[in-house]
């Protein structure tokens, strides 16, 4: 997704956001550390397959995806998607780098109650060199996702 069509989105439903560019990282944490927001706060977008369903679970940067658990939220067998499963729906989007609206494309968004304890949410917007921060209660608002606790903090 282009970023202009995800500022668009933000415009057109009164969001504020900021943009931060940054020089190219891929990690999560190598994003965190680059524009000075914590590991918990910055959001990743874990592309998962849900029931053979494409879909998407938000966890904080410093967490991994616990797929037991999720699976239990979903109420079906969740599994990680293999980069074939979804690049073709992001074709304007870095592969790693998609912004967590699967709303737009009609794909459930399992998001970490970790997540939710903050005030904003920041995420990749849709490439390995800009993040997108806004309140995530307008995340929330616009994204309606399934609130869950899935994942775990890792080393």
């Amino acid at each position: 997704m282009p970023i202009q069509r995800l500022k668009a989105f933000l415009d057109e439903n009164n969001v504020k956001f900021t943009v931060i560019q940054h020089s190219r990282a891929f990690t999560a944490q190598e994003i965190a550390e680059l524009t000075h927001i914590p590991g918990r706060e910055l959001a990743k977008t874990v592309m998962v397959m849900i029931a053979g369903n494409v879909g998407m679970a938000v966890i904080p940067a410093s967490d991994r995806v616990d797929f037991e658990c999720l699976s239990e939220v979903a109420g079906v067998s969740v599994d990680l998607a293999d980069e074939g499963d979804f690049v073709q729906l992001f074709p304007s989007c870095d592969v790693g780098a998609m912004p967590p609206f699967g709303n737009l494309y009609d794909m459930a968004v399992y998001v970490s109650e970790a997540l939710a304890d903050d005030e904003y949410v920041a995420f990749s917007a849709g490439s390995h060199a800009e993040v997108m921060r806004l309140k995530y209660k307008d995340f929330e608002r616009l994204v309606n996702p399934i609130l869950g606790r899935f994942s775990y903090r890792y080393p």
